[in-house]
């Protein structure tokens, strides 16, 4: 008897797996069964990633915008393959004429991309020709890279910023900003192997975390900002600005490290023809660097730990932009609530620059920020990109596959910390307007392909939905599920797993099941691997003894949150908040009881930033 019962209760447990398993991809059940990956969410014991140690030397001309530069990188193959060749990526290559694109470019985009100059590993000399590159290309080598082995790779380059703005190039006539301006090896990972698909300026970027020392060489009166910790400050700027700059690095004030005065009296830059400024950063998946010889400097810092860890905030900005002059004021501000509320993990970096350009674009330990005559929405637009500190830099999430993955949590951290800043109706009601509107009103059917579709097969509003407002209401579902503290354990064993590391899509899935304690296959079977919309229908209600019985269709499909509204005579209003959960066993149709309520006019279904598609029929009168 006690073997029948066991035996029943393993079918029962196995059907309700098997009931609540998630589409897997083969190429993911491989990396499980080779042990890189797990279905607890964690690395598998045998997860590995590769990793490149970059030592550059560039320069920068600003007379012909030419950026040139030599580099050695000691890459590690820790992989268990054999590579008989390396996958060299130069993103900048997009503004080759005949490089694929996703969006309209003027003229000013072109530019005829990266030379290579030589190319050598360990020592031995290897002809390149980089004419017919796109934004990859490969090298095949002498001898092929032994698993666990390491070669010393050798590359001397050079090309010109394009003169369209962007996310990097020429900003005005004496102001660059220079990113992905160096060639890299592309990551060779364990379920796809090298990533060579090509950017084509929507999706963003999938890097390994590498270790970066780096010199920037400008004229003088030049100042350079840049990813990681600034090594020589004093050979570069004059004593009175070292001593400003290292004072703001202890400081909860604002210091004007180069006024516009200063700036236009040459005085702030040692008086050399040139001036090399040194740069480390170190685990990090990219390093970018930007110049100007009239762009305002200020500074300041802030504790983000316990332990009172302190990091740099700065902002270089055109002296007529007022909305950048608060913007190391609000720096402050975000890293703390970033770090103690949402996600609720101290700033990983030592530093922050905000720098004002044109993309409104994130890179790691910088913004590239547009400015406005708004300065609400210039502050949400640098919360949104410094938030993505977290995802995709702290987790090296690959963006070109899964942007969901990077762009849905910043949105998500955008909202939320707009509440803390502007109050919880503001916040809603920009959520709604910039996030939501657009989508839950436009039918067609690009908006309701999956949000697991990979993003580079993705285009327009489509991708758009999928990336942002979608993803982002999934995690606001999920949190409104779980409730903020077990959400926030079950986030942060995620993030504790993988940061560092590059999550995919599934360990995301994996993880927030275990750090929860709970089986969400269903919830996420729902938001991610569906056509799902947002469209609630209250079919019927019924009174019944003391409740009201409704009759719930979910005509959308999605499993979102929803206040029950009560209205009465007199204008007032019950309001009873009913989580995802409800959707649990049924995702169709629901029979929900709510309390009678004496003199009710009209029920309605409200989801506010979960926006219906048809709200006409969310309301019953009675």
């Amino acid at each position: 008897m006690k073997i029948k019962l066991l035996f029943v209760a393993f079918l029962f447990l196995s059907s309700q797996v098997f009931a609540q398993s998630l589409y897997t991809p083969r190429n993911v059940e491989k990396a499980i069964e080779a042990g890189t990956r797990s279905v607890n969410g964690s690395p598998g014991k045998n997860y590995w990633q590769n990793k490149g140690v970059y030592d550059m030397q560039i320069s920068v001309n600003p007379v012909n915008a030419l950026v040139s530069g030599e580099e050695t990188i000691a890459y590690s193959n820790n992989s268990p393959d054999t590579l008989p060749f390396l996958v060299i990526r130069f993103v900048n290559n997009v503004h080759k004429p005949n490089s694929p694109r996703g969006s309209y470019v003027s003229d000013n985009f072109f530019t005829n991309g990266m030379t290579i100059d030589s190319f050598a590993v360990n020592g031995q000399a290897i002809a390149v020709n980089a004419e017919n590159w796109g934004t990859t290309g490969d090298v095949r080598l002498n001898s092929p890279l032994l698993p666990h082995s390491k070669a010393d790779v050798y590359i001397k380059w050079h090309y010109n910023l394009s003169k369209q703005d962007g996310r990097e190039g020429q900003i005005d006539y004496s102001t660059f900003y220079v990113a992905y301006s160096y060639p890299r090896i592309s990551v060779y990972d364990d379920y796809n192997g090298w990533d060579m698909i090509p950017h084509t300026l929507r999706q963003e970027f999938y890097n390994d975390f590498n270790d970066y020392t780096f010199s920037v060489k400008v004229p003088k009166n030049f100042i350079v900002w840049a990813t990681g910790d600034l090594l020589n400050p004093d050979e570069v700027l004059q004593p009175s600005f070292s001593s400003r700059l290292k004072e703001s690095y202890t400081s909860d004030s604002v210091f004007h490290i180069a006024t516009l005065d200063d700036l236009l009296s040459d005085r702030v830059t040692r008086q050399n023809a040139w001036n090399t400024w040194k740069f480390k950063a170190t685990h990090i998946t990219d390093v970018c660097f930007a110049l100007s010889d009239h762009y305002v400097w200020d500074a300041s810092s802030v504790v983000v730990d316990k332990n009172g860890r302190r990091v740099s905030l700065q902002a270089a900005y055109n002296n007529n932009a007022s909305d950048f002059k608060q913007s190391v004021k609000w720096q402050q501000n975000s890293m703390k609530f970033f770090s103690n509320n949402w996600p609720g993990v101290p700033y990983p970096f030592s530093k922050m620059t905000a720098f004002q350009g044109h993309a409104d674009m994130e890179y790691p330990m910088m913004v590239n920020d547009g400015t406005t005559s708004n300065f609400r929405f210039s502050q949400l637009v640098q919360d949104h990109e410094i938030a993505h500190t977290y995802f995709p830099f702290y987790m090296g999430t690959n963006e070109t596959r899964y942007a969901f993955m990077d762009e849905g949590w910043a949105t998500t951290f955008e909202y939320l910390i707009g509440i803390e800043e502007f109050g919880k109706k503001a916040a809603d009601d920009f959520y709604k307007a910039f996030r939501v509107s657009r989508y839950i009103h436009d039918p067609s059917t690009e908006e309701d392909q999956p949000i697991i579709t990979m993003s580079s097969q993705e285009s327009g509003m489509g991708y758009g939905s999928n990336s942002y407002g979608k993803a982002s209401l999934s995690y606001l579902a999920l949190i409104d599920l779980l409730g903020d503290d077990l959400f926030k354990k079950a986030l942060h064993y995620y993030m504790d797993q993988w940061h560092g590391k590059h999550p995919i899509p599934w360990d995301y899935f994996n993880a927030m099941n275990t750090g929860s304690g709970k089986n969400l296959n269903w919830f996420f079977n729902n938001w991610f691997f569906t056509n799902n919309y947002i469209d609630l229908k209250l079919n019927k209600v019924a009174k019944e003894g003391n409740e009201f019985n409704l009759n719930i269709q979910n005509v959308g499909g999605f499993a979102i949150p929803f206040d029950v509204v009560i209205k009465k005579k007199d204008g007032s209003e019950t309001r009873i908040h009913k989580t995802p959960s409800v959707w649990e066993q049924n995702q169709k149709v629901i029979s929900l009881k709510v309390p009678f309520v004496k003199g009710a006019t009209s029920i309605l279904l409200d989801g506010n930033i979960f926006m219906d598609y048809t709200p006409a029929d969310n309301e019953k009168n009675l």
